[in-house]
């Protein structure tokens, strides 16, 4: 067991929509990511997701409303709900999530990551 500091991990990466697996908890893990722009339209058919804002603004769209998160927010979409990230600048953002948990759900595409690294 080691503590993890957020902003150090962070530095490891620049890319955007790659999430990274930073812990790991009964049968869930944590993950940051660096964002911009608009993500895919998806749903987790059975996981629901927390997204928490570390630095900058999201934007979570549904369909009947858009989510506005600032710094030190966390917004926790539930199984079933189609939703988008949408950040107009670079977002900074910790994911916590099932380890079974795919990053565009139902949809299959170019954001589609598969295999997530640990750092």
């Amino acid at each position: 067991m080691e503590k993890v500091n957020i902003n150090e991990k962070l530095s490891l990466f620049s890319d955007y929509w790659n999430p990274r697996i930073v812990g790991e908890l009964n049968g869930q893990q944590v993950k940051l990511a660096k964002i911009k722009g608009e993500f895919v339209w998806h749903k987790h058919d059975n996981e629901d997701e927390l997204f928490y804002v570390i630095k900058g603004i999201l934007k979570i769209e549904l369909r009947d409303k858009t989510v506005l998160l600032k710094e030190n927010e966390f917004f926790i979409v539930s199984k079933g709900v189609e939703h988008r990230p949408v950040a107009d600048e670079e977002v900074s953002i910790l994911l916590f999530e099932p380890n079974t948990t795919l990053n565009t759900g139902n949809t299959i595409d170019a954001f589609t990551k598969n295999t997530l690294e640990k750092i």
